[in-house]
Parts: C-alpha cells; structure tokens; sequence
C-alpha cells in the first residue's frame, strides 16, 4: 500500500471540513458513499472507509483519491469489537488523529408483522444499529477526548422518532434506542469538547429502502410534503453542516432530513 502521510504533515484545503481526518462506517454505498465523497469534496485531508463489502469499499476510497484527498478503506464488520478497534487504531496510526466519525452502518429487516419475526432477525437489526453504535463510541471517544475535540454524527431514521413503517417494528425500536443513546453520549462527551448529534433520514432512496419492501415508490413520493424522494445527497450535506464549525453550538440533537415527513 502506499505510504500515508500524517494530518500535520498535509497541505491544509479549504471548505467545512478543512484539515480533518473523517470515518465513515457503512461506507461503501447509500448514504455512507455520498457523505464520504462530500467530506472529501468539502476539503478533508483523509477520508477513511469502512465497510464489509471489499469491492463497494475500495471503489469509494478511490472516489475520493480522484478528488484530491487521502483515502483508506478498512474492512470492518461494525458488530465486531476487534473490527472497531482495529479500525480506528489504524486510522489514528496511518493519520496521526480521528476528527470527525459518521457511523452510519445499519441493517432493516424485510417488512413483515412482528408475529413473524424471529430472534434472529432481532439479533441482526438490533447488533448493526445499536450495538456497532455503541461499539464505535467506545473506540472513537477516548481518541477525541485525548485530542481535546472531535464531531460524530450517528444515522438514526425518522423511525427512531415515530413510527410510520408497519412491518418494521424492529428496526423502529432499534433507532429508538440509537437516538437514546446518542444523546446520553451528547450528555457525556461535551464538556470534553466532543460533539456527538444525529441525522434521521426519512425517505430516502438507498439500496437498504429498495429492498425493504415498499411496492409503490411514486405513492410513497406522493405522500411526502416536498411530493418526492430524497437523495442520498442531500442526507449528506445535513451530516457535513453537523460536524462543521457553524453547527459549533449543536449537540445532542437529531436533525430530520426527511423532506418535512415528521413535520406534517
């Protein structure tokens, strides 16, 4: 592998992420892709890339090394404590620090009533988007409070805030509990200077959306108050503004981008 050089050692670029190591967990597609190209795009010094897929993973890395920037991916497998750990010792070791961390790894079970479900499946919805949360807070925490700063956005849903999926009620009380624990970290880690928040996407068009189920995607659209989907995209603008200097007074708060969804 190429040799990687250190933060301090890297030309400074301009935009919201101006010289800052960025992670993006869940990073090979969806709305994990776009936010690590954004971060790249917005001026980071190096993105890193985990994901379980290989192929999705290192086509994201090298999508952000086309735009200026240090890129590494790591095969991670979120639910693992040696896969956390191991990702970001080597994001710190190839770097020299962890800034920002979007951890946006999630799972969400075929929609079907709750009769059906199985321990299985709970097991899986609930160790992708509760305990891979919980598991990355552990590792990223004591690297940012040692640094005396850091920014971490956590995807949730619209879902953690209410329910309007029938079918889905495992991963509705999953996000639920991300939200909850979110903000207990927000509580905890601020006066350390980290700053922890969430994002809860509404519709949004994602691989993961595609295959949950949903017939009719146009009634779906026509539902919504902006009468269309969203895009991966915009979920990552809202992200980037989060970890940047001007959400600086912002903790501990989950920002909807859901197309007005929750509003109505």
């Amino acid at each position: 592998m190429k040799a990687l050089q250190q933060k301090n050692d890297l030309p400074v670029r301009r935009g919201r992420m101006a010289g800052r190591v960025g992670l993006v967990t869940g990073g090979g597609s969806g709305i994990g892709r776009a936010t690590a190209i954004r971060m790249a795009d917005e001026g980071a010094v190096a993105v890193v890339i985990a994901n379980r897929r290989v192929h999705e993973g290192r086509m994201v890395a090298a999508e952000c090394r086309s735009l200026g920037v240090q890129s590494l991916f790591v095969q991670t497998d979120v639910t693992r404590e040696e896969d956390v750990a191991r990702l970001i010792q080597t994001t710190v070791e190839c770097f020299g620090s962890l800034d920002v961390a979007f951890n946006n790894a999630g799972f969400q079970e075929r929609r079907a009533p709750i009769e059906v479900q199985n321990n299985s499946v709970y097991d899986s919805v609930f160790n992708a988007n509760v305990r891979s949360v919980f598991l990355c807070l552990k590792y990223q925490v004591p690297v940012m409070a040692a640094q005396g700063a850091g920014r971490i956005v956590i995807n949730a849903s619209v879902s953690g805030l209410r329910n309007p999926n029938p079918g889905l009620s495992l991963y509705s009380a999953s996000k639920a509990a991300v939200i909850s624990l979110m903000r207990s970290a927000a509580m905890e880690c601020a006066p350390r200077g980290i700053r922890i928040n969430a994002v809860a996407p509404g519709r949004v068009v994602t691989d993961m959306m595609l295959a949950s189920g949903i017939a009719d995607m146009s009634t779906v659209a026509a539902s919504l108050p902006l009468r269309r989907m969203g895009k991966p995209e915009e979920v990552a603008e809202a992200v980037v503004w989060l970890v940047s200097d001007e959400a600086s007074y912002v903790v501990g708060h989950v920002l909807a981008t859901d197309g007005g969804f929750t509003a109505s």
